[in-house]
């Protein structure tokens, strides 16, 4: 699985005009399954997405996670955002492939089990709509953006 991570002051997912998931101070994360993924993969990159370290402490490093940041009565939200584009191969030409994308059902049924575990586990988890035409707003943070990738067993990560 793919994902692309940002640490945002706020994001938002707008459709047809309505917001439909928002967030303040947190992780804006961009998600797509690829080819041969399974919920493994989708459990590995929500603890990897829980734990990554790249909000300030103190001193001001990079030191807390966003589950730290809840946990000290700070907002930590999650905006996930299922993004098929992040297979995109341009490797051959101008035009991108999504052939790695896994196809729409599998990236569905692992995108919502993602967002199911992460609301087990988060007490801030918004969404976007699977597939829908969707509006993304966002500022980010620093700017601080984290590619991230869990690949399936036998591959390289």
């Amino acid at each position: 699985m793919l994902a692309l991570i940002q640490r945002v002051r706020r994001a938002s997912v707008t459709i047809d005009g309505a917001v439909v998931g928002a967030i303040g101070p947190g992780l804006l994360v961009l998600v797509c399954a690829e080819q041969g993924d399974t919920q493994l993969q989708a459990d590995k990159l929500l603890a990897k997405i829980l734990k990554l370290r790249i909000f300030s402490d103190t001193q001001g490093k990079m030191n807390r996670c966003v589950q730290e940041l809840d946990g000290a009565g700070q907002h930590g939200g999650l905006l996930v955002v299922s993004q098929f584009t992040l297979a995109a191969d341009t490797s051959g030409g101008n035009r991108p492939s999504f052939t790695q994308a896994a196809a729409p059902d599998l990236g569905r049924a692992l995108y919502d089990y993602l967002v199911q575990q992460a609301r087990g586990a988060h007490s801030e988890v918004a969404t976007g709509v699977f597939a829908a035409d969707m509006q993304v707003e966002l500022v980010n943070d620093g700017p601080v953006t984290i590619p991230m990738r869990v690949a399936p067993a036998g591959q390289a990560a």
